[in-house]
């Protein structure tokens, strides 16, 4: 197992120094401590367990374990932490360093793997499906915001550094979820290290939409969940009319604004991604 570099954030934010950008390039990915402070951290925990509307629309896919992951999807900022976040010079800002251009908010994500029953992902690239989405270029990040203590008995993330380099990987449906194809991945984790990515609450995981990359179940009495922000360049809008979003410019929202976002509930346009993901339908169809 391979040790993975760390890079820092201050009470500025963060800065993709050429180095930063150099080890995004030929690894794929770049983990940020404390990219949240503890009030931010404390702030989004709280807003997520507050609120009802997040928690009970959530969907759940099966992953082949006898387990389930459990999502809650939408795709507009709003004005809470979760949008501030969204539309920060720090979260935001940073992709458009890392991806070369300006990049807009594709969608938002609260992954839950409750303790002793939270399922596993398996190996996938998050372009495998968004290719089927009509998005023609691989010009696509995420970044992965711990909200809870993230490790391996938690089922924390695992990626496959310089595995985006392979080019995108034929997808096929296992149990509810799209994954990469198992024979390929035979070659590919003999290619490549596997590297866990351990995180504490506030850390953050950015990576490229090529990297290959997987979590197990969660069997431990600690829950773990996670932010995710999705971002698509601004030149790059899917040619296909789905549930994905086509470019919208992002209002930007200063790093010291972050914690003058609105404390209301918000109204979202949650997302079913196994009925209303077009790639999904697509690739259950063809193994049937």
């Amino acid at each position: 197992m391979t040790n993975i570099k760390k890079f820092s954030a201050n009470e500025d934010g963060f800065k993709v120094t050429r180095e930063v950008q150099e080890y995004f390039d030929e690894n794929g990915y770049i983990v940020v401590k404390g990219l949240l402070d503890s009030e931010e951290v404390t702030m989004l925990k709280e807003a997520m367990e507050q609120d009802r509307d997040v928690l009970s629309n959530c969907f759940e896919r099966d992953d082949g374990d006898g387990q389930k992951v459990k999502l809650s999807l939408w795709n507009e900022p709003g004005d809470d932490i979760t949008g501030y976040l969204a539309r920060s010079d720090k979260v935001a800002g940073t992709f458009d360093e890392l991806l070369g251009g300006e990049v807009y908010h594709f969608h938002t994500k609260l992954v839950q793997k409750e303790a002793f029953t939270g399922g596993s992902f398996v190996w996938h690239q998050d372009y495998g499906y968004w290719y089927d989405n009509g998005v023609l270029v691989p010009d696509l990040g995420t970044v992965s915001i711990a909200i809870d203590r993230a490790d391996t008995s938690n089922g924390c993330l695992k990626v496959l550094p310089r595995s985006h380099k392979a080019g995108r990987i034929h997808h096929v449906v296992v149990a509810e979820q799209v994954g990469a194809d198992p024979d390929r991945m035979k070659y590919l984790t003999e290619r490549f290290d596997v590297v866990d990515v351990e995180l504490d609450p506030g850390d953050a995981l950015f990576f490229h939409c090529n990297l290959l990359h997987k979590s197990d179940q969660n069997n431990s009495p600690n829950r773990r969940w996670a932010m995710l922000f999705a971002y698509n360049r601004a030149n790059n809008s899917p040619v296909i009319v789905d549930y994905h979003q086509p470019y919208k410019p992002l209002k930007r929202v200063r790093n010291s604004e972050v914690k003058n976002c609105s404390k209301s509930t918000q109204k979202r346009n949650y997302l079913d991604a196994i009925n209303d993901d077009q790639a999904y339908q697509k690739q259950l169809q063809e193994q049937k």
